[in-house]
């Protein structure tokens, strides 16, 4: 066994608490993970893991050792990077996590052409609506809207995306269209539920931002379900406009307050302050720049 493999399924495994998930995310059988811990384990004389039918869980040893095996493989990482820069081919794995929504689509069409620019590159990516722990879960990076709140993350500012207002045909023929936000209030509002308060929406009005209270029947933790409610004709709703734009398209849904629109949503690249960054993952991050500026 490579030691380097051993230690890699093995960081796997603690990350994940589970020889089958561990083993899932350096794409090996649980059979060969569990051979590789207990090569490891043998060769260190050490235990690592404690293990029981239902539980897996580090040892002391095994923790001091996890800390110190992620920056030892980063390093390596990093100068294979170095290696593979020189010679102008990039290849390895790239995990990264973001919005269900936003990298089902955007994020999908984004990877594709950096993909066949580099065969040799691996992409796992995982998607959630739910903040997920970066450095915890074993992430090289993270695509995430809004501010940025752990300072152990470094965050590169990938685009800015609008928050629109939209609403249905048939839900504005049957309840009207309204001409101000304060009327928003007689309105059945579909409200996305956000860290920020997701019942008080904000317009532009006179140079100066204004918030108006809504309220509504229906809300949801993802962008696309709103989109989904208001092309179904059951409110007006508020949300990024990538996740309204397939809808705009076949005109299921139109926009409203186009010109005192007052919100938007960065978009960022987010990985640790003691990440090395790869070869690979530089490359990636300054391509998803490129593409979304243009």
């Amino acid at each position: 066994m490579d030691t380097i493999v051993g230690m890699r399924t093995f960081v796997a495994v603690a990350a994940e608490l589970s020889f089958t998930q561990g083993a899932n995310r350096v794409g090996i059988s649980t059979k060969m993970a569990s051979k590789y811990i207990g090569q490891l384990e043998s060769k260190l004389g050490v235990q690592l893991f404690n293990r029981t039918t239902r539980s897996v869980t580090l040892t002391e040893t095994g923790r001091s050792y996890y800390e110190r095996c992620i920056p030892l493989l980063d390093q390596f990482d990093e100068l294979e990077g170095l290696v593979q820069s020189q010679h102008a081919e990039l290849a390895g794995p790239i995990r990264l996590t973001a919005p269900t929504g936003f990298g089902s689509s955007q994020l999908v069409e984004a990877i594709a052409p950096f993909q066949l620019n580099h065969p040799k590159v691996n992409f796992d990516l995982q998607l959630s609506d739910h903040l997920v722990a970066v450095v915890e879960e074993g992430f090289d990076l993270a695509i995430r809207f809004g501010k940025l709140e752990d300072s152990s993350l470094i965050a590169r500012r990938l685009m800015n995306m609008r928050v629109v207002i939209c609403a249905s045909p048939k839900y504005l023929k049957e309840h009207g269209k309204p001409e101000h936000p304060k009327a928003l209030s007689t309105h059945n509002c579909l409200l996305l539920q956000t860290p920020k308060d997701n019942e008080s929406w904000e317009f532009k009005i006179n140079n100066k931002v204004t918030s108006f209270r809504v309220n509504g029947s229906s809300k949801a933790n993802s962008p696309r379900a709103i989109a989904h409610l208001a092309a179904n004709g059951l409110g007006i709703g508020r949300c990024p406009l990538y996740a309204v734009e397939p809808f705009l398209r076949t005109g299921k849904l139109e926009l409203l307050f186009e010109d005192i629109e007052a919100t938007e949503f960065a978009l960022y690249a987010i990985y640790p302050h003691s990440r090395h960054l790869t070869a690979r993952i530089r490359a990636f991050i300054d391509h998803l720049i490129e593409h979304y500026q243009q």
